[in-house]
């Protein structure tokens, strides 16, 4: 979601427009806006076959307008992951891909609201989607490929029981 947003500012499109001071604040992105967003980008072709969503959904009404949109679809969601890392190295992390890409949005101030947003609003969509018997946590704390492998490994798992 993040790579759709920006693309947006980038082309400078109505919501571009509407979401780049946002962004750039590092507050999250109102829920009717990403709504919206998905919405589109979930009814393109290529997103037929299967899809991955990074970032979304980040509240719970996020998540009841995507339970909402997955229903019309006759679709459902086959596993949700959590990337389970310390606020530190969230921390570190961030700082180090501010210096590399010279993002807007990672400044040490931003950091710390979307790390406050996180645990005050996404962190609660945990419980909710353990409830449904989909999520699988993964230590983020590790390497790229230490990560990748796990997150490969339990996708794996999904689909020999598809």
């Amino acid at each position: 979601t993040g790579d759709m947003l920006r693309s947006a500012m980038q082309r400078r499109t109505e919501l571009g427009r509407r979401v780049t001071p946002i962004v750039d604040s590092g507050s999250l992105v109102p829920d009717d806006l990403m709504i919206e967003l998905i919405r589109e980008r979930l009814g393109q072709a290529d997103a037929d076959a299967g899809f991955v969503l990074d970032g979304f959904p980040r509240t719970t009404r996020q998540a009841d307008a995507l339970d909402a949109m997955l229903d019309e679809i006759g679709r459902g969601l086959s596993i949700v992951f959590e990337f389970q890392l310390p606020d530190a190295i969230a921390r570190e992390r961030l700082r180090r891909r501010s210096e590399l890409e010279g993002r807007a949005d990672d400044t040490p101030e931003a950091i710390t609201k979307r790390l406050a947003l996180y645990h005050e609003q996404t962190e609660p969509l945990v419980g909710h989607y353990r409830l449904r018997g989909n999520l699988v946590g993964i230590h983020a704390d590790r390497s790229i490929d230490e990560v990748f492998s796990e997150v490969q490994d339990a996708l794996e798992q999904v689909a020999s029981r598809a």
